[in-house]
């Protein structure tokens, strides 16, 4: 089976993924730093959960799982070049998968070099290991958060997104710039994967589906940004997981027959690139969301209006006709469903 590298595989969508390509035979390599964005506690009951002891954990180490011998991690951040080229050139890995990041929009207004150093510099870090030990495609989280000012509904990978409203989405859309770089220049299959608003078991504690679920369950007051007229694409996780396992199985992207340099669609390219939405393809009231949080608590909210926050949207809403016809992506899970299996989750989690 093929050897797949998940960074950021103690964090949130990380986790999912490497435990479900280890379930189906794959040899994969989780690498996370650990860092203190959130609760490192959550990140290490996380690797827990995969067979890994956080007091086994040591810095440029491989630590073996538990649970299967398929399954390795190593503690590393992505701006440590040197380790990464070494990791790189002691393991022949044929899938990268890269989800690690610093993330959050609110975070990137007060420490932007966070998101420099990681987004940034981490990720050509990624794509130079790329280029001087191949890999059979390279797939890495973008996001919905690239289409910033756009307003055409819903939002369309062959749409314009040079309007971003916060750093994080920046650091994104360079991304897939610099991946589209290495893709013509060197032949690499990339693919950008633009999540939206995902959510589920073990996410992460900044999330509204969290912060709403603990102050709900605790009695206290709820922030309804821009006064509730928000609506968001909530993704299950399991359903992005389902997206991208199909993507580590099938066949790398080529180029796109019939791509007009005079009349370019950005998402593909005469390059083997391309760049997807990864969502549930349907907006979701955010009123409505914490009604659906509510039923599943079973107690109301006392919700607290308040403006919009800088670099927010509005709205977003996920056109997934190009991840459907390529790799036969079918996200299934009604939010209440997921908002359920969530809040049972955290209350199992935190007793």
């Amino acid at each position: 089976m093929k050897r797949v590298l998940v960074t950021g595989t103690a964090g949130f969508i990380g986790f999912h993924l490497a435990r479900k390509l280890v379930d189906l035979g794959f040899h994969v390599t989780g690498l996370d730093n650990i860092n203190d964005y959130y609760d490192v506690e959550l990140k290490y009951a996380r690797l827990k959960q995969s067979g890994i002891s956080p007091d086994k954990i040591s810095y440029n180490q491989l630590v073996s799982s538990s649970i299967s011998d398929n399954y390795q991690f190593i503690q590393l951040q992505l701006e440590d070049r040197d380790a990464l080229h070494e990791l790189f050139a002691n393991s022949s890995f044929d899938v990268v998968v890269n989800l690690a990041a610093q993330a959050g929009v609110r975070y990137s207004l007060t420490n932007p070099q966070a998101y420099i150093d990681c987004n940034i510099t981490g990720f050509l870090n990624v794509l130079e290991a790329c280029r001087h030990h191949p890999v059979d495609n390279l797939i890495y989280a973008s996001s919905s958060s690239v289409y910033g000012l756009n307003k055409l509904m819903p939002f369309s990978v062959s749409s314009n997104v040079d309007h971003p409203v916060s750093l994080y989405a920046v650091s994104k859309k360079s991304n897939e710039l610099m991946a589209h770089a290495y893709s013509h220049l060197f032949g690499i299959p990339t693919i950008g994967l633009r999540f939206f608003t995902v959510y589920g078991p073990w996410g992460r504690p900044d999330m509204a589906l969290f912060l709403f679920t603990k102050a709900i369950i605790e009695g206290k007051p709820i922030q309804v940004f821009n006064h509730g007229k928000m609506e968001r694409d909530f993704t299950y996780v399991d359903d992005i997981v389902g997206g991208i396992e199909q993507m580590v199985i099938q066949s790398p992207p080529g180029p796109a027959e019939g791509w007009d340099p005079a009349s370019p669609d950005p998402s593909v390219s005469s390059a083997p690139y391309r760049i997807y939405n990864i969502g549930n393809s349907g907006p979701v009231k955010l009123n409505d969301f914490i009604e659906a949080i509510e039923q599943a608590v079973g107690r109301k909210a006392t919700r607290e209006m308040m403006p919009i926050q800088p670099g927010d949207v509005e709205k977003t809403w996920a056109d997934v006709s190009a991840l459907v016809n390529d790799y036969g992506y079918s996200p299934n899970t009604p939010v209440e469903e997921g908002i359920r299996k969530f809040v049972d989750w955290y209350r199992n989690y935190y007793k």
